[in-house]
């Protein structure tokens, strides 16, 4: 079974890293549309922006590369949506996390990171815990 996690292929357990990550233009647009909207995006989202760029299968191929290398990461929304979004403030090599806060808006359905608030959470002996989803719902400042 082949299995490819940051950059690295894992055949028979044995790692192998992959060659440079591929840059295409279809890849800087979708991570420059990521940033530039400052909010956590849906695959249609995205597509509606970019119209054309590529078709649905290669968007979400690319998205699933940009989570792999760490310039993205991937939010469920309230709505039981996966959305993408672009890191911000990661240390893509050392400190790569996302405990952050979610928002969701009822209103106008964006999600935004919210870095500044990171919940603390106390698990009993014996549990590692690997992510973190929090979702916060409620109307964001531009709906108020």
């Amino acid at each position: 079974m082949l299995q490819i996690y940051n950059n690295l292929y894992k055949r028979n357990n044995v790692a192998i890293k992959m060659s440079k990550p591929r840059n295409t233009i279809s890849k800087k647009v979708i991570l420059e549309t990521l940033v530039h909207a400052g909010y956590a995006m849906s695959q249609p989202e995205i597509q509606d922006v970019n119209g054309d760029l590529c078709d649905r299968v290669t968007m979400y191929r690319i998205l699933d590369r940009l989570v792999e290398e760490g310039s993205a990461h991937k939010v469920l929304s309230s709505t039981g949506i996966t959305k993408y979004a672009a890191c911000s403030g990661c240390d893509n090599v050392h400190d790569h996390r996302h405990d952050h806060v979610h928002f969701n808006c009822e209103l106008c359905g964006k999600t935004t990171c919210i870095y500044q608030v990171v919940p603390e959470i106390k698990m009993p002996r014996k549990y590692k815990v690997r992510t973190l989803n929090v979702i916060l719902s409620g109307i964001c400042p531009a709906c108020v």
